[in-house]
Formats: C-alpha cells, sequence, structure tokens
C-alpha cells in the first residue's frame, strides 16, 4: 500500500522500501516490554504534522515518545545504562556527521502507516555503525533482516483502518510535504515501567 500527498516531489518517494522489510511482522510488533532502550533520532520538525496521529495510533507515542526515526532498538536493558556505556556512545556519535533529510512518501505496509526519511543512506550508516560496535544488538532482536528506516504515523491495533488513517493523514497534511528535516544528534530513549524518557543526547559532528 503506497500513498502520496498530491503536488508533493517525486523524488520523495524513495523505491527503497520495496526491496527492504519494514517493521510489520506481527512477532515484532510484539516485542517492546515495560522496561527497554533504543537508540533514535528525533524529528521535532514532524511532530505538528503526525502528532495527532500518533498520540492515538502509534503504540510507542501512546507511551511517551517523541517522533523519530530509529538507529537501533531493541538494546540494552535499562539497568545496564552505565556511565561508560554513556560515554561510549558520545564518542561513537561525535565521529558521525549531522546531515539533513526530508520527509514526503507516505508508505505502508500491513500494520504500519510511515513516513520515510530522504536519503535513507545516514541512516542506515548510524546503525551499522552501533551494531559493529554493539553485535549482541542486531536491530529488531535479528527479526527483521535490513529493516528500513522510518517515522511511524500508525500502527494497527490501535488503528482500526489502516487506509482511513491513510486517507485522514494525506488530506491533513495536503501541501505541507515534503519537511526539510535536521539530524543534529541520536538520543538514549529508556522505557521504564511502561514510560518512554530521552535521558541521553549525543551530538553529531
Amino acid at each position: 500500500m503506497w500513498a502520496t500527498v498530491p503536488g508533493q516531489r517525486r523524488s520523495q518517494l524513495s523505491a527503497d522500501p520495496l526491496g527492504r522489510r519494514a517493521i510489520i511482522e506481527s512477532d515484532v510488533a510484539e516485542m517492546p516490554t515495560d522496561e527497554e532502550t533504543a537508540l533514535v533520532v528525533l524529528v521535532p520538525e514532524a511532530e505538528a504534522i503526525v502528532s495527532p496521529f500518533r498520540s492515538r495510533l502509534d503504540r510507542s507515542a501512546i507511551h511517551g515518545m517523541p517522533a523519530h526515526v530509529t538507529v537501533l532498538y531493541p538494546f540494552v536493558h535499562p539497568d545496564h545504562v552505565s556511565v561508560d556505556l554513556v560515554a561510549t556512545l558520545r564518542s561513537l556519535f561525535a565521529h558521525s556527521e549531522r546531515f539533513q533529510f526530508s520527509l514526503g512518501g507516505i508508505c505502508g505496509f500491513p500494520g504500519v502507516v510511515y513516513l520515510v526519511p530522504d536519503p535513507l543512506g545516514p541512516f542506515d550508516t548510524l546503525t551499522a555503525e552501533v551494531v559493529r560496535h554493539f553485535p549482541a544488538f542486531p536491530p529488531y532482536g535479528g527479526l527483521v533482516v535490513n529493516p528500513v528506516p522510518h517515522l511511524t504515523v500508525a500502527q494497527k491495533p490501535p488503528a482500526e483502518s489502516l487506509p482511513n488513517v491513510v486517507s485522514d493523514f494525506i488530506e491533513s497534511c495536503s501541501g505541507r510535504l515534503p519537511l526539510d528535516c535536521t539530524a543534529a544528534s541520536v538520543e538514549l530513549a529508556v522505557k521504564r515501567q511502561g514510560r518512554w524518557s530521552i535521558p541521553e543526547r549525543f551530538p553529531l559532528s
């Protein structure tokens, strides 16, 4: 299932997701626990457009996660977030360059509606670099090979009808996409007792 906002640039519609597995499988959808961490790039530029949908229809948003593109999930247990780990992550990301990207392609697979960042490559590079340093933590626990960077708008559940979500989302953001965004840092997101927080930010160079 693919949809676009009328008038948006065709360059925003990366064909790459058609060749890679998105985060759509039911077993992956059931991975979240009440105590976990993730590395993410927050996308505040998208909040005004996606928050009315994510706040109701994205499970991570319902539990407090801001709009984001995932770099690595799941990561260490919250009890294992140490001073040394934070220092290692800070040094790691200090050697990665900040970058510009846009959000314009509205994409969907069974169970998920999301915005595609363009280009995808810098997100892939961040993920590969983290996994190289922390090989015990493959993306999505190894359940998804070569995952697609994405910003989730809605999931089923809690959404009842994703086609309806797509129609409503296209109408709500008509003339507002593509969004120009900057990845200036990677954030450590920590979930405790079912709620996400962002205790650490790691600036990119």
